[in-house]
């Protein structure tokens, strides 16, 4: 295994994990924008714009992108998050050239306002689906009552009328703010070879413009408040809580997501024993998510009407307990073993390592191979989770309850 890196004139940075045992090769360009880099009037210009990179190139259409990616056996696809989107696809080893070729020219779009207009059509039916079914966007709504004003609390679908007034000429302008040479990394993972990496990213990337595209990374004032949405369609109650957590940067956040195991893994955790297998909830779980400049642990709750004040009672019981008392060494143990063991078992896949090289320098700017990660897992103690308890305190909390109940109360 082999780390290889390179920048190009133009900004371009071009990163490889490369290992000769590999069968495939992950190739992405990760672009370093999203929901957060918008404006409220452009909200949700990003991922529009993420589909209409597939729509064509000055030298390719839509029916070409689709069929030569077909012609190549690549898994490809791409996904848009508040920090950055990300265009990818996996290959066997001889088509690498190929790959990087239609990635590179898609990244390149034409944006005809004929495509803008049907595409338009397929994104506010997008976010009319997500607003009527489970969970009925409680994720979204909950991140918007959490980081009210701040540019986290944007919809990555964004709005009916803020997609619906969007132009052509807007995508563009956004396009050109933001599609910089040095605004984007090329990630290759797997059976790579690097020098025709370099020299094909530079004929086909060579000559994209260099520009600044900054974002604001300082730590946002979260809120701490109950909202509650009334839904009398749904069968369920479904509540999503946010409480801070440690941010990208933060050597902390390895102990985050070891104390949202113990407390929220789907098996075997606290919530698990406490509600799911006690079948007082469908579903209950915890998550430790990262932003640069902050992060959150997000918690779930789906559960029939009646049982939520329960429930809502029942998690705050067990995270005034954690406050309290901390992890025990066989919890540490067990989520350590979980976490690895995923990290292993991910980590054999070409394209998987490629998200996880990629969000990495993203991120944080820096490569990590796969036995460092596991060993900044490994290396956690009890009192450094104590130590993000008292810092991040999981009662201290948005929560968003999507659903018949029309009367909820905080935990006590």
């Amino acid at each position: 295994m082999e780390f290889r890196q390179k920048t190009l004139d133009n900004g371009l940075e071009i990163i490889a994990e490369c290992n000769p045992n590999a069968y495939s090769v992950g190739i992405a360009f990760f672009v370093k924008t999203g929901s957060r880099d918008e404006t409220d009037q452009f909200s949700g210009v990003s991922h529009f714009l993420e589909h209409m990179v597939f729509k064509g190139t000055p030298q390719r259409t839509a029916a070409d992108v689709n069929r030569e990616l077909d012609e190549i056996g690549s898994h490809s696809n791409a996904y848009t998050s508040e920090e950055q989107t990300v265009y990818y696809g996996a290959v066997l080893p001889e088509y690498q050239d190929r790959a990087v070729d239609l990635l590179s020219d898609i990244l390149r779009p034409s944006l005809r306002a004929d495509d803008f207009e049907v595409e338009k059509k397929v994104i506010l039916e997008e976010i009319a689906k997500y607003e009527n079914q489970p969970p009925f966007g409680a994720n979204e709504k909950c991140m918007a009552a959490h980081f009210r004003g701040h540019s986290l609390a944007r919809n990555v679908l964004g709005s009916i009328e803020s997609v619906g007034a969007l132009t052509p000429e807007q995508m563009m302008a956004y396009f050109q703010q933001r599609y910089s040479s040095r605004n984007i990394v090329l990630v290759a993972t797997g059976n790579v070879d690097f020098d025709r990496l370099v020299t094909e990213a530079s004929r086909r990337c060579g000559h994209w413009e260099p520009f600044e595209a900054p974002r604001d990374t300082s730590r946002p004032a979260s809120q701490s408040v109950l909202e509650i949405v009334h839904k009398e369609s749904s069968a369920q109650e479904y509540v999503v809580q946010l409480a801070d957590g440690p941010a990208a940067e933060d050597t902390d956040r390895h102990a985050a997501r070891i104390l949202a195991t113990v407390l929220g893994d789907d098996t075997g955790s606290r919530m698990f024993w406490n509600l799911i297998d006690t079948g007082l909830a469908e579903y209950a779980a915890v998550g430790a998510y990262e932003f640069q400049g902050t992060g959150v642990f997000m918690s779930f709750l789906g559960c029939a009407p009646e049982r939520t004040q329960e429930n809502l009672q029942r998690i705050h019981d067990l995270e005034l307990e954690l406050e309290s008392n901390g992890v025990t060494g066989a919890e540490l143990v067990q989520a350590k073993n979980k976490i690895c063991s995923h990290l292993v078992l991910q980590g054999e896949r070409a394209s998987n390592r490629m998200f996880s090289v990629g969000s990495d320098w993203i991120q944080r700017g820096r490569y990590r191979t796969l036995t460092e990660v596991r060993e900044a897992y490994e290396a956690v103690e009890v009192d450094e989770i104590e130590a993000v308890l008292a810092k991040y305190p999981l009662t201290v909390n948005t929560t968003v309850a999507v659903g018949p109940c029309g009367d909820l109360t905080r935990p006590t």
